[in-house]
């Protein structure tokens, strides 16, 4: 039997009606004309004016901004609303024909906006410094300013407006693909003479079994399960870095990374002392598994082997106990956050369970201001998802407190995107600590933690040296093949693991399954960011206790009004000092000894 048709998260779905009814709602339809009208006024009203702007007239870039976030909100909502709908059933033609027909929709509406942009950036440098600073303009000025960051960048309109309706059939629609065929793929799973078809998360959540000869045929099974959609997903990962690298060179960036780094308002600096640091401490990873294959009583550690459970006694964990566990870690931290969380529950804002066609993973979409967010995640019963729920909780706290800002500035680059997230796994592993305190289970639960810590920190920035690794392949080679993809990958993780963890030949088609490099190129980084960072701030609450969050909580309101780097410092916090991560990298340095201590005694 599925373990869908038995998951205590049956029935646990997502109520989408404070968007729209369905997809059938006419609504639909009304707000895409009404937006595409609004458009189309809105060009008549400003085109030629922003670009002639002088100082003092700064109320019209206020009245033309201001009417531009209602309009990107008015023609998002459906688009969002038709995203939602189809990641709850990847399958369904009507479904993605809604999304199709949405995403087209607003194609047409944003070229009669795309205009706004490239006159902003077109003013000279000191008269829209004067504007921007004007103290009317102050809730934007940071929107205004980040703009013309991408001044070097922007093509012609003509330009723009192309590579605009031409991603619909390009990045956007392999994007699409790539979701369907992940979300439907089955997996065959061969233990103790049964074989059955799962689907991929239902596969993939085989591996934290405690019985080594069910994770071993579930790594079979997935590896199987990849290789064979090898000649779909290579065209797919070949055709989506082309198009990256293709979008680059129009756009002249210095180099591959730059628009997310840019995106990321994070210099090409910061991210590489970030990797490096990250990189020099591979050691600590090689000293924990060597622990982790002592725990284990075996020889060789496997890849399948990572995430086993060092105890068979650590518990299995319905939906019911995770809301528990995860509402009171909120509530004993803040008053105020523990009454957003409990929105998401009470309300049905969270779509957990596991149904064929679902997409894979889990993600927090902000949607819109003048609604709320909506989490989708996969629950599998484990302990690690309640540290799943948790943190898309904390990412559903951050953007519920930042609509504030509006559409143009609640959401924040993706470097302090993962800070509320991770903070939240954080307080919920304490309080899983505490219900869980039996000496084995303890060491389980913090060896479970530090292997999710390394999959944040040390595996995204392998993440990331492997897109590197790819993307400057094929822009030397050409078009790659499944085997040299692999053989990329292999060596990304092997710089890792050294001679630690024995990685399988099938591992090397497990790149093929990862959504971040198709859906956002070098996105990975950001994890690691965001969870050094954490380990940071949470030494501060340590430190600080209740001081400490009334500050946090208004850091995460704050969303992206301002860099992150003004922002953080707030809670003194300066990133762009290379030092700042061995903070972090020390911490989990800590983490491992105290599992090494622990492990002596039990």
């Amino acid at each position: 039997m599925s373990e869908s048709k038995t998951n205590s998260a049956a029935g646990v779905s997502w109520d989408l009606r404070d968007l729209y009814t369905d997809a059938d709602d006419p609504a639909i339809e009304r707000d895409l004309a009404a937006a595409l009208v609004r458009a189309k006024v809105f060009e008549s009203a400003y085109r030629g004016k922003i670009s002639a702007i002088q100082p003092g007239h700064g109320d019209v870039v206020l009245a033309a901004v201001c009417e531009l976030e209602i309009l990107y909100e008015q023609m998002d909502r459906p688009a969002v609303f038709a995203m939602l709908l189809h990641a709850g059933k990847t399958d369904d033609p009507k479904r993605g024909a809604l999304l199709a027909r949405t995403q087209e929709q607003r194609t047409e509406i944003n070229k009669h906006l795309i205009f706004f942009d490239l006159e902003w950036v077109a003013v000279a440098q000191e008269t829209a410094k004067t504007i921007a600073n004007e103290p009317r303009l102050a809730k934007v000025k940071h929107w205004l300013d980040q703009k013309r960051v991408w001044k070097p960048y922007f093509l012609s309109e003509p330009e723009e407006k192309l590579l605009d309706a031409k991603s619909l059939t390009g990045r956007s629609a392999f994007g699409r693909l790539f979701e369907e065929t992940t979300a439907s793929l089955m997996c065959t799973f061969s233990h103790a003479g049964t074989t059955t078809e799962i689907s991929l998360q239902e596969i993939l959540a085989k591996l934290y079994d405690p019985d080594r000869a069910v994770r071993k045929a579930a790594a079979e099974g997935i590896s199987k399960g990849l290789q064979g959609q090898t000649r779909l997903l290579t065209f797919i990962f070949n055709t989506v870095v082309f198009d990256h690298q293709t979008d680059c060179q129009l756009r002249s960036y210095p180099n591959v990374m730059s628009q997310r780094n840019l995106a990321n308002e994070i210099s090409d600096s910061v991210v590489e002392a970030l990797m490096t640091a990250t990189e020099k401490h591979y050691s600590l990873v090689q000293r924990y598994y060597r622990l982790k294959a002592k725990l284990l009583n075996l020889d060789k550690l496997y890849d399948y082997d990572r995430y086993a459970p060092i105890s068979t006694e650590t518990p299995k964990c319905d939906w019911p106990t995770a809301r528990e566990i995860v509402q009171e870690s909120y509530d004993a931290f803040s008053k105020e956050g523990g009454t957003i969380i409990r929105q998401f529950f009470e309300k049905n804002w969270i779509d957990a369970e596991l149904r064929p066609g679902k997409r894979g993973g889990a993600f927090s979409s902000s949607a819109v201001p003048s609604v709320h967010p909506y989490i989708l995640m996969n629950f599998t019963e484990r302990l690690r998802d309640v540290m799943t729920l948790a943190h898309e909780l904390g990412h559903g706290m951050h953007q519920y407190l930042s609509r504030g800002q509006g559409y143009l500035q609640c959401d924040t680059p993706l470097t302090t995107a993962e800070m509320a997230s991770v903070f939240g796994e954080m307080l919920t592993f304490r309080r899983l600590q505490e219900r869980y305190a039996e000496p084995k289970q303890r060491l389980a639960m913090l060896c479970s933690k530090i292997e999710d810590a390394f999959a944040t920190v040390f595996r995204q920035v392998v993440l990331t040296r492997f897109e590197q690794s790819l993307h400057a392949a094929r822009a030397t080679v050409g078009e790659l093949s499944a085997d040299a993809i692999g053989s990329l990958w292999m060596q990304a993780n092997q710089r890792m693991f050294g001679d630690v963890v024995t990685m399988t030949d099938g591992y090397s088609a497990w790149w093929s399954y990862i959504g971040h490099f198709i859906r956002s190129p070098f996105y990975c980084y950001a994890y690691s960011f965001g969870e050094l960072l954490v380990l940071a701030l949470y030494q501060k609450y340590r430190q600080d206790g209740g001081r400490f969050v009334p500050r946090y909580l208004e850091l995460l309101a704050s969303g992206g009004s301002d860099a992150p780097h003004v922002l953080l410092a707030k809670l003194d916090v300066d990133v762009n000092d290379p030092q700042f991560w061995e903070l972090g990298l020390r911490l989990l340095g800590e983490m491992v000894t105290e599992a090494e201590k622990l492990a002596g005694r039990s």
